[in-house]
């Protein structure tokens, strides 16, 4: 299993990411810079992510210093009829977000990057996520408790939302939280 031998430099302050990768059983570094996460409006929004995380990769690159060293960025996108969900600014924000969400099926979408000084691989994971109709007490109560700020759709599926009102998904629980491992664990071993 040489796959998880290899040094990979995390470029995201996402715990969830870093948990994810760590129960994988991968050794991570973890650096930071602030990216800003805006893209061509006209990129269709199935694309935003995968955009984005080679946008982070890209301006992370010094963060290589040998050659085996392996940079991985990522970014999630809710979308729901074509439209994406980002984190939400504020309280209001978040509750018209969920709001909009609440009784539908909506897509979330992880770009990842990994980059190398050699090579650069861009792919992301596609899951649909079906939404039960969710009151707007139950929304005030979920973000008041979870404070889903640093969430694309303002929810984690961890959380009490993914808990109590997913009726189903399809694709992997994973990439909903942040990274879809079983891609990520593929792609690092033909990296």
């Amino acid at each position: 299993m040489e796959v998880l031998n290899k040094k990979i430099i995390l470029a995201s302050k996402s715990p969830r990411r870093k948990l994810l990768l760590e129960q994988a059983g991968f050794t991570i570094d973890i650096k930071t810079k602030e990216v800003e996460e805006n893209y061509p409006l006209e990129l269709p929004a199935e694309n935003v992510a995968e955009y984005l995380a080679e946008k982070k990769a890209l301006a992370c690159s010094d963060f290589l210093e040998k050659e085996e060293d392996i940079l991985l960025t990522a970014d999630s996108v809710v979308i729901l009829n074509n439209k994406i969900y980002g984190k939400p600014k504020n309280y209001q924000d978040a509750f018209n977000i969920i709001r909009e969400l609440s009784g539908h099926m909506h897509l979330v979408i992880t770009g990842v990057c990994l980059l190398s000084i050699n090579k650069k691989k861009i792919f992301s994971g596609i899951s649909k996520v079906h939404f039960q109709p969710i009151s707007d007490e139950e929304i005030k109560f979920y973000i008041e408790k979870y404070k889903p700020y640093d969430k694309a759709g303002a929810y984690a599926i961890q959380e009490w939302i993914g808990l109590c009102k997913i009726s189903k998904i399809e694709g992997t629980y994973s990439n909903i939280m942040g990274l879809p491992m079983e891609d990520v664990y593929r792609e690092l071993s033909q990296f």
